[in-house]
């Protein structure tokens, strides 16, 4: 299913990226755009987790630099059927999480300095588990070409704006140039919000049943929340989907493309795995 679905999103994203393409520069623009995504299609499959991960700073660390990190991924890694991760670490005291990478054979998990400071043992498995499930869904794939994709929908409209946004072209449209600048970048977002808001609830629910109860992912949920909204992090909303957690919490116009459900919502779900069971 994520395999059909990481296809109809290439597809959607590339037929934006022509339209942007059509708006900027005519019939050519829409070649260079075509150009533009194909190069952009075969970068966001093969090195999309690696620029991300760049784009945080993220370090790979050893089994001796945090041996309790990889003890812990390890086990449930080997509880999912899937092989162990690379691990990296963020230097930001926000505490927060990300998993990345193209398929399972090919995946990293990331988390801050901050989230090893708050959470206990068990809550840091809870939200491992949590990213560890987006591996194993297979969502990561689609979930990383979303951040590299709406980056570069925003870099290519910033582009038609600073060169003219096809002023001088008679097969261009000034007007829908300016209109596709505004709105390319907010309709990937969108596409963002759909992919990343009913695949959150099942590497929740994936999450609780690696770790054999609800109750560390539904605290961790809650502790990471509120710290995100009380110390910032140096984050893009392109890629803010990644994230358990939003790491731009607090931020007004942030919140009105929110990628993840409420954190009320998906405490609620877990627990409601409590009573009625796995």
């Amino acid at each position: 299913m994520n395999t059909l679905k990481t296809g109809f999103f290439l597809t959607v994203i590339t037929l934006i990226f022509l339209a942007v393409g059509q708006a900027i520069g005519g019939a050519q623009g829409m070649v260079i755009a075509f150009i533009f995504a194909v190069i952009t299609n075969f970068i966001a499959y093969f090195y999309s987790d690696k620029m991300v991960l760049s784009m945080y700073g993220a370090k790979e660390v050893t089994r001796d630099q945090s041996p309790w990190i990889y003890q812990i991924v390890e086990e449930l890694s080997a509880r999912a059927q899937i092989p162990t991760p690379k691990i990296y670490v963020i230097p930001s005291d926000q505490p927060n999480a990300f998993a990345t990478g193209r398929n399972p054979a090919h995946a990293a998990v990331a988390v801050t300095e901050g989230i090893t400071r708050i959470l206990d043992h068990d809550e840091l498995a809870g939200v491992l588990a949590h990213e560890l499930a987006h591996v194993k869904n297979r969502d990561i794939l689609i979930g990383t070409i979303a951040a590299t994709f709406a980056g570069a929908i925003g870099m290519l409209a910033h582009f038609g704006y600073f060169f003219g946004g096809g002023r001088d072209r008679e097969d261009s449209n000034p007007l829908a140039a300016i209109l596709v600048m505004i709105l390319a970048p907010i309709a990937a977002m969108l596409v963002q919000m759909a992919i990343s808001r009913s695949r959150e609830y099942e590497a929740d629910r994936t999450g609780a049943e690696l770790v054999g109860a609800p109750e560390p992912l539904a605290r961790a949920l809650k502790k990471l929340h509120s710290a995100a909204a009380a110390i910032p992090m140096d984050a893009t909303p392109a890629t803010a989907h990644m994230f358990i957690v939003s790491p731009l919490t607090g931020q007004d116009m942030a919140n009105l493309f929110s990628t993840h459900p409420p954190v009320e919502k998906r405490v609620e779900a877990l627990m409601s795995i409590r009573r009625g069971g796995f």
